[in-house]
């Protein structure tokens, strides 16, 4: 029997073509399911198309655009039956990356058309939806400076020259944060409030890895003074990421909770999912299991051990994906090390210009 779903496209999501994307999904999805395609323009976005197809009856709803574009139609998938398929095409692609999902569209739609499902947590900020995190401070200011033609031309790069520009201005501002009937006060350059977060969003990593189906939030606060110690910080945090521990840090204060509220002296924007949508104030609340999306099998680590020890694993292959994984990790490592220097180095560069 032909299943159906509905795939709401971002034509104007990353920097490939989007003719030849759309025409790739179709030829990969169209065999087995048959797909109601609507896309995105400017004045109709990717909210109100899934509004639309849930009154259709969608069962299943499909995302294909960045990570804007999955958080507007996963925002209205929250608390429903409806499943969620994720096609990720943006610029940063941050929660597919932190449920597992490979990057390729060949791969994305294959875990569609297997059917394997997961449910997750959500968060709603400010009555906003939130799958990601939400980015006060520095990691705000970046995003906003990294505009949609600068993302365009230059893909993540566009946020590293960003961040660049808004070291430059390092400013850090008063910060109140309340939950459990606990008041934590704080100046900070960046606080972070993640529900799924990548190690490549390393300001939100103070707890190592974010667990998308706890019930919990991740809050990291960075408190360093200057551009040195922001990059050492940042240097820290994305190792500590990698290998799932703990950051250890003078400059980062981090832990878990399941709501909050924070207010800012002066002001802050927040950054929302990738896109800046509102200032401080803010609460945020977890929302436990509330959305169910199309997910990779569920990884070994992730397995109980009675479970684990029934599955026939041969030990050279064993060996040889652990290696694979701490290769990756290290390649990882050094390339966003690589990214932190140039930065810092780019900021020296600068303060010569004046001197």
């Amino acid at each position: 029997m032909t299943r159906s779903a509905c795939l709401i496209f971002n034509p104007v999501a990353g920097q490939g073509d989007p003719e030849e994307e759309l025409t790739q999904i179709r030829s990969l999805l169209t065999p087995k399911i048959n797909l109601d395609i609507k896309n995105t323009t400017k004045e109709i976005g990717a909210d109100q198309l899934a509004q639309q197809a849930v009154k259709e009856g969608a069962t299943t709803i499909i995302a294909s655009g960045g990570d804007g574009t999955i958080s507007a139609v996963a925002g209205v998938l929250i608390n429903t039956d409806t499943r969620l398929g994720i096609i990720a095409r943006g610029t940063a692609n941050a929660f597919a990356s932190a449920l597992g999902i490979p990057n390729t569209i060949e791969e994305q739609c294959q875990i569609i058309l297997e059917g394997k499902t997961k449910v997750v947590d959500t968060a709603l900020c400010n009555n906003k939806p939130m799958i990601v995190l939400a980015a006060i401070g520095l990691e705000a200011k970046t995003i906003k400076q990294a505009e949609r033609e600068m993302k365009d031309n230059l893909g993540q790069l566009a946020y590293i020259l960003s961040g660049v520009q808004q070291l430059q201005t390092l400013e850090k501002f008063d910060v109140e944060i309340n939950h459990e009937d606990q008041i934590i006060r704080l100046k900070a350059i960046a606080v972070s409030i993640a529900n799924a977060a990548p190690p490549t969003s390393f300001l939100a990593q103070g707890p190592g890895q974010t667990i998308a189906d706890d019930g919990l939030l991740d809050i990291t606060v960075i408190t360093s003074d200057n551009v040195a110690e922001t990059v050492a910080t940042s240097y820290h945090l994305l190792q500590k990421a990698l290998l799932n521990n703990d950051a250890e840090h003078q400059d980062i204060t981090h832990w878990r909770t399941n709501k909050l509220a924070i207010t800012t002296n002066p002001p802050q924007r927040v950054a929302i999912d990738g896109d800046v949508v509102c200032e401080t104030p803010l609460t945020i609340e977890c929302m436990p299991k509330s959305l169910t999306i199309f997910a990779p099998a569920q990884p070994l680590d992730e397995l109980s051990k009675q479970e684990a020890n029934l599955l026939p694993i041969d030990s050279e292959e064993k060996s040889a994906t652990n290696l694979s994984n701490v290769r990756t990790s290290f390649a990882i490592l050094g390339l966003v090390s690589g990214l932190l220097i140039l930065v810092f180095l780019a900021y020296l560069l600068w303060v010569k210009e004046f001197f």
